[in-house]
């Protein structure tokens, strides 16, 4: 059987054969196997698309033409009121314009076991969201005669972050080294020095306390533990990829985040491909259409293919064209035309816009290939 299988191999991509071989039944004859991947091959060779194909017009045909069906959507996770997630045709305009802020980041965190299983899962959540030190305060008491800031903790909230005074000490002490810090009981007291005696100065310190990073991830500021499947995993509002990989009980090999430029600065352009193609077929999925991944990797490919993302706007993609004309089609066409003009720049005419626009026939299908001679007219 290995031996036919063999056979195929560079006539059929590997994946399809590994493919074919898991789902194989085991005692199958080795007469129906052949028939099997010779019916494999034709339909793979039909599946080839032919020189001179306009694969970019069809792929932005079948990416447009359902994305007219799109609502404009926000989905909201249940049970925590900031957790919003962007989707629908905003999402797909986000990820596709190669926008570095977006609008709602996150990440899927997934666990090691037995984490995955649900154990500790609520500590180990609080332990990556970002904690400032206003979250477990229940006053502050400023005291203007004697210029002392009293901030008392909530007991409680420390307990269920696991959180002891001397690490917040510790906090406070690196923030504001000129500032006298003295415990007593469940309150913490701050004593400015004789130069800041201004009462203005102690709100300002008070502002200024409140945001003091404790501890966690940095920018994770919400976080959901949701069960998939069998598993456990935790949703997470914010997003800070590199440090979240660097934690013992996460999964590094399925942990994503939906920031593309992240995903670039941490795992590199192909991870960052990826995940263009992902995002942009799940919000396409949700949204009940159906659209043949290729035209998705084609748009990937494109946005990918500099090393780094570029959007399909006009100083992302459009930027990178040598042609004249088919920048000057997008946006901004009398811009592109002085530039050209001033420096000399020659347009070939190689592609598909500039000849749409000068009434010649386009370079694909039946138009690429040029005569070798000219026929005799009689």
């Amino acid at each position: 059987m290995n031996k036919l299988f063999k056979k195929y191999e560079g006539k059929i991509p590997l994946k399809v054969i590994n493919d074919l071989k898991e789902n194989m039944p085991k005692n199958m004859s080795e007469a129906k196997l052949k028939r099997i991947l010779e019916k494999t091959l034709i339909e793979y060779n039909n599946m080839l698309v032919q020189p001179g194909e306009s694969v970019g017009l069809v792929a932005a045909e079948s990416i447009g033409e359902p994305g007219t069906q799109m609502t404009l959507n926000t989905f909201h996770f249940a049970g925590v009121a900031e957790m919003n997630v962007t989707m629908g045709l905003p999402r797909i305009i986000e990820i596709l314009d190669g926008r570095k802020t977006i609008k709602t980041p996150m990440m899927e965190i997934y666990l090691k076991k037995p984490y995955n299983q649900g154990k500790n899962i609520k500590r180990i959540a609080l332990s990556i969201k970002e904690t400032k030190l206003n979250e477990i305060v229940s006053e502050f008491v400023i005291n203007i005669a004697e210029s002392k800031i009293e901030i008392v903790f909530n007991e409680n909230k420390m307990k269920s972050l696991g959180l002891e005074y001397p690490v917040i000490q510790k906090s406070i002490k690196a923030s504001f080294k000129e500032l006298a810090l003295s415990k007593k009981g469940n309150a913490i007291i701050l004593k400015l020095n004789e130069k800041e005696k201004e009462i203005n100065q102690l709100f300002k310190i008070k502002e200024k306390i409140k945001d003091i990073y404790i501890q966690g991830v940095k920018s994770v500021t919400h976080i959901l533990p949701v069960k998939k499947g069998s598993e456990f995993l935790i949703v997470t509002a914010g997003t800070n990829l590199k440090k979240v990989l660097e934690l013992d009980f996460v999964d590094k090999t399925r942990t994503i985040s939906n920031n593309l430029f992240e995903i670039t600065n941490v795992l590199g352009i192909e991870a960052a491909r990826q995940a263009i193609i992902n995002e942009v077929f799940k919000v396409i999925q949700n949204q009940g259409l159906n659209v043949d991944i290729r035209h998705l990797m084609l748009v990937a490919d494109t946005m990918c293919a500099t090393g780094s993302i570029k959007g399909v706007t006009r100083y992302g993609v459009v930027k990178e064209k040598s042609s004249v004309l088919a920048k000057a089609s997008f946006e901004t066409p009398l811009k592109h035309i002085f530039n050209a003009s001033l420096v000399g720049e020659v347009d070939h005419l190689n592609s598909v816009v500039e000849n749409v626009m000068l009434n010649q026939p386009v370079p694909v299908g039946t138009g690429l290939p040029g005569l070798v001679t000219k026929v005799k007219r009689s």
